[in-house]
């Protein structure tokens, strides 16, 4: 178990005026105020940057700026500590602070550039040390002067394996996460995937699923089923259920087997705060709860697990004028105090708002694995991409190969690679052992002998692992066809289980490509007003003015015109519902008919008052706020259509937002205090998933509506009103 070093207890150096860094190529002069714009200017231009405006104009500002980080001194790197909008050192920019002194005053005086040659000259074990005299602002330069053989020869040459029941990360090893996530969390749908994709080898790091609904009941209802499934099969591995951490020990607290802590981080205190719900303090407390509390408590070495990825500071605009490698790198720096069993990159799942196309994505990818790596975590990378992106599976699968060439822990295993649930792309357990084969790589030892004793795959006396004869037959771990017919109703998405060598058959690959087809189709479809007439809608303009605005700035869509705002009041009313397209206007034309009216004759049965419903083309889910604040209802309900995601029936998809305006209630200090967030003013509680094939539009009516009732009897959403709905139990 690691010590937590008390935060007050790192030292990091008083911040002290803005630098001017300067220098000139050829006849051209640059310069860069600070080194927020410094650090920017030298990245590859990224759209999450292009935005904030700190990617540099063009090659030759690129390059100037590598110039100048290359010949910065490790030490004017650590004497400069990046701070928030106030001008303060904030926490998570302090955690990353926590070094080895020691080795750090040895390389002080040297260059970045130089360091990085030294670097690419050392041995595995002597780039480990020097990693943990590194702060994370110092791993973020280091990537911005590497080319991409760089970022795939360094990391390479580390090892970082950790332990809880299996151990992973050992040299000539490539581990994966069983990731079966399910729109509705149908607990059959689960079995199925699962029993699936351990027939393909995969899952020896965890089996974790990403939980549609995040009460404290269905989070501790998939993790009791997991265990039942893990000890069935009798596979080596272990459990999570990547809910929020609070929800997560609640769980904890009423016996659930909670045995890998999730939770994803941010890379500035305010975002990890705000919009993350956390703060460094309460992760201190979770972790020692863990430690003496959490089912692998005496048996895993570690037990945390945390999720990062290029842009969500950025999305936020929450970002303190950093550059998104940069925010990731301090991401690491927090990770690195709660030695971690897992830590997952999955940059490219935000969208074209952060990483545009697919050259953004691959290097990115690098970028993190490397940074991550060399501050010294067990890294694993999940590239993904988005249908509303101009990211394409090949891209995917070009970042996937090169990662894995770098040396990456592990990677996502998720049915065909198509995540029904959170609507992104990403490895398949046919990719997995793809790449297994590939570049030679086995399963953790425990679950390599597990494997091979079920003719999942073959061994022989030298040790080389093939494919055996039971690989990718869930039938494996399935008693009766009646009963895997039975199963396989409950996934009707499932194209199908055929196999070529590594790979899916093509008949099940050109349907997974249909399907996505269609859904980038349906991200280009706009709202037909006139079909949404019967329900009178008032309609409201954002400052996005085309589609491609509104894809890729998610701020324009966040915010109304002028002229729009001009003509509101406050209204007063108890709920206000919103209705925007967001990323699939045809989820609006498809489940708004049977939703609304009964969602509308739910709250009016307990005579709630209701203003006139807003329709909002190009809005995205911060809009709620500003209607919040000018219209001054009690809640808000946005209706918004989520992004396509793995079959053509989800890119129908539907999302509600329930925020909660807690003003300066009573409820706004009880918020303040539970969420360490004292300026805090609205609440969410998420219901994903309404469509045909998750949760029908006519059932999600009444659940929006009793989940709506909670809400304004408690004054409370999200992880604050499911506390308090545990309690009362």
């Amino acid at each position: 178990m690691k010590t937590i070093l008390a935060l007050n207890d790192i030292y990091v150096p008083t911040p002290g005026p803005e630098e001017v860094y300067a220098t000139t190529l050829l006849d051209r002069q640059f310069h860069f105020r600070g080194l927020k714009k410094l650090l920017g200017a030298a990245d590859i231009s990224k759209a999450g940057d292009r935005t904030a405006g700190l990617a540099a104009e063009n090659e030759m500002a690129r390059e100037a700026a590598r110039s100048i980080l290359s010949d910065l001194t490790l030490q004017h790197l650590y004497d400069t500590p990046l701070t928030d909008e106030n001008g303060m050192i904030d926490d998570v920019m302090r955690a990353g602070y926590e070094i080895d002194t020691l080795r750090f005053s040895e390389i002080s005086a040297v260059t970045l550039g130089d360091l990085k040659d030294r670097l690419l000259v050392s041995t595995g074990s002597e780039i480990e040390k020097i990693g943990k005299a590194l702060t994370p602002v110092m791993a973020s330069a280091l990537a911005k002067i590497m080319d991409v053989h760089e970022l795939v020869f360094l990391p390479r040459k580390i090892a970082k394996p950790t332990r809880a029941r299996t151990l992973i990360g050992l040299p000539g090893c490539l581990s994966f996460r069983l990731q079966p996530n399910h729109p509705s969390d149908n607990l059959d749908a689960i079995s199925l995937m699962v029993y699936n994709d351990l027939s393909l080898g995969m899952g020896d790091c965890l089996i974790g699923v990403n939980p549609s609904e995040g009460s404290v009941d269905n989070i501790s209802r998939i993790l009791n089923h997991l265990d039942k499934l893990r000890r069935e099969t009798g596979a080596p591995s272990q459990i999570c259920v990547l809910g929020h951490v609070k929800t997560q020990l609640a769980a904890l607290e009423q016996g659930a087997p909670v045995e890998i802590l999730f939770q994803s981080f941010a890379g500035t205190e305010c975002t990890l705060t705000e919009e993350f719900d956390v703060t460094v303090e309460y992760m201190d407390q979770a972790y020692a709860i863990m430690a003496e509390r959490g089912p692998l408590a005496g048996i895993a070495d570690q037990f945390m697990y945390f999720e990062t990825g290029q842009g969500s500071e950025m999305t936020y605009k929450k970002h303190n004028g950093i550059d998104m490698t940069t925010c990731e790198a301090l991401c690491y720096g927090l990770c690195r105090r709660y030695d971690p069993f897992m830590v997952n990159n999955a940059t490219g799942f935000i969208g074209p708002e952060t990483h545009l196309n697919d050259f953004e994505l691959m290097v990115s990818t690098l970028q993190d694995h490397f940074m991550g790596k060399i501050l010294g975590l067990p890294m694993g990378i999940s590239p993904s991409y988005t249908l509303h992106s101009e990211s394409h599976l090949e891209g995917q699968q070009m970042a996937v190969q090169l990662a894995t060439a770098a040396g990456a822990n592990f990677f996502m295993d998720v049915y065909l690679g198509c995540d029904r649930m959170l609507a992104h792309f990403v490895n398949s357990g046919h990719d997995d052992q793809t790449m297994r084969e590939t570049y030679n790589r086995n399963p953790a030892p425990e679950f390599l002998l597990w494997a091979v004793s079920h003719g999942i795959f073959e061994q022989t006396p030298d040790g080389k692992v093939s494919r055996g004869p039971n690989w990718g037959n869930p039938r494996l771990f399935i008693q009766s066809d009646a009963e895997f017919l039975r199963l396989h109703e409950s996934l009707p998405s499932a194209p199908g289980f055929e196999n070529a060598g590594p790979r899916p058959a093509n008949r099940v690959q050109r349907i997974l490509r249909a399907n996505q087809a269609v859904g980038r189709e349906a991200v280009h479809c706009g709202l037909r007003f006139a079909e949404l007439e019967p329900f009178n809608f008032r309609i409201f303009t954002t400052t996005a003015e085309s589609k491609t605005d509104h894809l890729r700035n998610p701020e324009l869509g966040s915010r109304l015109r002028s002229e729009t705002t001009e003509a509101l009041f406050s209204e007063n009313t108890d709920v206000q519902i919103v209705v925007a397209d967001g990323l699939s206007a045809e989820a609006v034309h498809h489940n708004i008919d049977d939703l609304l009216p009964i969602l509308q004759d739910g709250l009016a049965s307990r005579d709630y008052s209701m203003g006139q419903p807003v329709l909002v083309p190009f809005g995205r889910v911060k809009l709620v706020e500003e209607i919040g604040n000018i219209l001054k209802p009690r809640l808000l309900i946005l209706l918004i259509g989520e992004r396509p995601g793995g079959d053509a029936l989800s890119s129908r998809s539907l999302s509600a937002y329930l925020a909660i305006r807690l003003g300066d209630s009573p409820a706004q200090q009880e918020a303040a205090d539970y969420s360490g967030n004292p300026g805090i003013g609205y609440e969410y509680t998420l219901i994903t998933n309404i469509y045909a094939g998750g949760l029908p539009a006519v059932e999600a009516g009444s659940v929006v509506a009793e989940k709506a009732i909670e809400i304004l009897e408690h004054q409370a959403a999200g992880n604050r009103l499911e506390d308090i709905l545990a309690s009362a139990q």
